[in-house]
């Protein structure tokens, strides 16, 4: 890191001070970047030649070493150096997790055959001040709104989010009036409902996640979030009869939840672009199992597929390759996420 791109990160006004404080809550990343402002004053400065005294060298060594430290306790992922590990096969893949914040994991591979490429994320639902977040899009006088996931994890301050429930009007535009096909709960509030024909991955009070056809919810009584997909596509660990046989290959935005119900996986796979062609339902299946997953849902997908991501220099950034109107990159409005904060 240069002292120059280290500057540009230390917090000058109230607003950079309220961002720089709720992204670095943990009290010895605050010591971190304390002692690191610290030394490279000195640096600037010129005024290492007065450090002579033993103790002056000791706490020049303390601070060097947090700020190596600096370097493995915070976000592990560099959007900009990102290497992907390679497999043959889907059934080759062990995931090689790094380390995104806590309770969060990523991992992004690509598959040799057939060619794929995918991002996905481990979360510890049991983990510490980590919350799940469902949104039925952006929200303006009762009405649900388009929103891309990139604002959706900006603007809910999250760390994280995917795409999830299928919806009725596709464009890029965000602020567009539209209809959540499927249910949406969010906060034990009934913002989409349900639909008889589709599953959800369902959150309850009590602690407990399942993947449930969504014609069982009848209240809210018991649950804090649900966010509707088309069908579960993993089934006790096995991909469910359904997708056996089902040949189209699309982008593929899925969740799977592992069998003690500890973890949370959230997965996009690229697909309409020559470096990854897409993936069968059969083969999303067994993807979300290579991660972990017991159980697993099929969200909407194609050109609504994306996973944003909040790095450690705060910004926001889609880090799959979302394929709207035949555009490589360009992403598309949609309605309920699921993201993580």
């Amino acid at each position: 890191m240069s002292t120059r791109s280290f500057f540009r990160k230390i917090p000058t006004t109230n607003l950079e001070r309220k961002n720089f404080t709720t992204n670095h809550t943990n009290t010895h990343e605050l010591l971190v970047h304390s002692l690191s402002l610290f030394a490279l004053v000195r640096v600037v400065r010129g005024k290492f030649k007065k450090w002579t005294s033993p103790g002056s060298w000791f706490i020049l060594f303390t601070t060097i070493i947090f700020i190596f430290l600096s370097c493995t306790t915070t976000s592990l992922v560099n959007p900009k150096k990102d290497t992907p590990s390679i497999f043959t096969t889907i059934q080759d893949i062990h995931p090689q997790w790094q380390f995104f914040a806590n309770g969060i994991d990523y991992f992004h591979a690509k598959i040799i055959s057939p060619k794929i490429d995918f991002h996905a994320l481990k979360i510890d639902l049991s983990a510490q001040n980590l919350d799940i977040v469902v949104k039925g899009g952006a929200y303006k006088e009762n009405q649900t709104l388009s929103q891309k996931v990139s604002n959706f994890v900006r603007d809910n301050n999250l760390l994280a989010g995917i795409n999830a429930s299928p919806f009725d009007i596709v464009s890029s535009k965000e602020g567009k009036a539209i209809q959540n096909m499927g249910i949406v709960i969010s906060n034990g509030k009934m913002l989409a409902p349900a639909n008889p024909n589709y599953d959800a991955l369902v959150f309850y009070k009590n602690g407990k996640t399942a993947i449930i056809n969504q014609s069982s919810i009848n209240s809210v009584e018991n649950i804090e979030n649900a966010v509707g997909g088309f069908h579960q596509i993993l089934t006790n660990g096995e991909p469910a009869q359904r997708t056996h046989g089902k040949e189209a290959r699309h982008p593929r935005s899925a969740a799977g939840i592992s069998q003690d119900g500890k973890y949370l996986y959230l997965t996009v796979i690229d697909g309409r672009r020559a470096g990854s062609v897409g993936a069968t339902e059969e083969e999303t299946a067994l993807l979300l199992r290579s991660l972990g997953s017991w159980e697993g849902i099929n969200f909407d997908g194609g050109g609504s597929t994306a996973l944003a991501m909040r790095f450690a220099n705060g910004k926001v950034r889609v880090v799959n390759t979302p394929i709207h109107g035949g555009i490589p990159g360009q992403e598309r409005a949609v309605a309920g996420c699921i993201g993580v904060r």
